[in-house]
C-alpha cells in the first residue's frame, strides 16, 4: 500500500524552514511544488514533495 501523506502550510514552513511568501514565490518560479486543493478554502502538499524539495537544497548546497 503507497501511502501519501499532505501536510498544511505551517508544517511546510517548519520543515523548509522557509516563510509562505518565500514559498509561493518558488512556486511561481518553479522550484517548488504547488499544492493540492483539499476543498474551497485549502490546500496542502504532498510530504514527499517537500521531502524532495529538501534533498535537493541539501544537494546544491554541498557542490563543491
Amino acid at each position: 500500500m503507497n501511502t501519501k501523506n499532505i501536510i498544511r502550510l505551517p508544517h511546510v514552513k517548519q520543515r523548509t524552514g522557509l516563510s509562505r511568501s518565500t514559498i509561493y514565490s518558488l512556486i511561481k518560479g518553479g522550484q517548488f511544488k504547488p499544492p493540492i486543493s483539499l476543498g474551497a478554502r485549502a490546500v496542502g502538499w504532498l510530504e514527499s514533495d517537500v521531502s524532495e524539495f529538501i534533498e535537493t537544497r541539501i544537494k546544491a548546497s554541498r557542490k563543491v
